[in-house]
């Protein structure tokens, strides 16, 4: 959903005291070449960014995203979906490029061995399906789908997905809001937004 420095200067007070006049000095000709000092550039962000949908949904919703992620750590990313209509979304889908995957790991949770169930894979949850596209059900090509069950009219989804770094560096990604492969809309305004990770 970061760090500052503070600089800090200090003066000292001096007893001014008489010195001899300055000799004259040459000033340097224009042909004399001058140094300077490199400034640093800013650390590079990478941007991901997503296809837009096939199609808009006409339900509402409003929505929030926090990215609990500090620099070179691991964290969450907790988005909350309020549906505003009287309708049910039958299928709440987020979706984010995959490629951040090769600097922040998403996942709605943790394989355990408490998620193995009768000898089945241990990334088993009945409430979600986790597409890499292309996908069956329409997903395009280089997006991860995370689709989360249904939003029952008026009521709001908490979904913490899970955010292991898996290597250093800041990063800035699209991420989507969706029914099915429709992208909701919050505000009139599709939920379409940029997240931030340092």
């Amino acid at each position: 959903m970061l760090g500052s420095a503070v600089l800090a200067a200090c003066t000292a007070q001096a007893t001014p005291s008489p010195s001899p006049l300055p000799t004259p000095r040459a000033s340097p000709s224009p042909s004399a070449a001058a140094t300077t000092t490199p400034e640093p550039t800013a650390t590079q962000v990478l941007r991901l960014t997503l296809p837009a949908p096939v199609a808009t949904d006409r339900i509402a919703i409003t929505y929030t995203v926090t990215a609990d992620v500090q620099a070179g750590q691991s964290g969450r990313l907790v988005v909350v979906v309020t549906n505003l209509s009287q309708e049910m979304v039958p299928e709440l889908v987020l979706r984010w490029p995959t490629a951040v995957r090769n600097t922040i790991f998403l996942a709605p949770f943790e394989p355990s061995q408490q998620r193995i169930r009768e000898g089945g894979p241990p990334l088993v949850q009945d409430w979600t399906r986790w597409v890499d596209g292309p996908g069956e059900s329409g997903e395009p090509a280089g997006t991860t789908s995370l689709g989360w069950g249904p939003l029952l009219p008026g009521g709001t989804l908490t979904i913490p997905i899970l955010a292991k770094r898996m290597a250093p560096g800041p990063l800035s990604f699209d991420f989507q809001i969706l029914a099915g492969e429709a992208v909701l809309l919050s505000g009139g305004v599709p939920a379409w937004l940029h997240v931030e990770v340092p």
